[in-house]
């Protein structure tokens, strides 16, 4: 039996009994069983070629933008760093704020 996670609550007998009763009744909602998979057809065989590409083609996550950022490592000083974090979730967007004032401020010279 898997590990489970500290606060799982686990039905008892009773509470499973009406849980069973409650799949048992509802037509709509039957409870899959052996035969159900054993004659289930793939996804790519019963619905429409475009809705299958839609749903097998799509993105996970966050849609890309159009300017995506870099990842890079940069060492700060701890308090410097400390004072970002101290603002909350968004710090590393402000800390990218500030940097892009700074050169709009700064022109540097190449």
């Amino acid at each position: 039996m898997p590990k489970l996670k500290s606060g799982t609550i686990i039905p008892t007998p009773e509470e499973t009994v009406l849980i069973n009763a409650g799949i048992a009744a509802d037509p709509d909602n039957p409870e899959l069983t052996r035969e159900w998979f054993a004659n289930a057809k793939p996804a790519s065989e019963v619905l429409p070629p475009e809705i299958y590409t839609a749903l097998v083609t799509k993105r996970r996550g966050r849609p890309k933008a159009e300017e995506t950022k870099v990842f890079t490592a940069i060492r700060l000083d701890a308090d410097l760093l400390d004072a970002f974090k101290a603002t909350g979730k968004g710090w590393q967007t402000r800390v990218n704020a500030a940097l892009r004032q700074f050169i709009t401020e700064h022109p540097l010279h190449r």
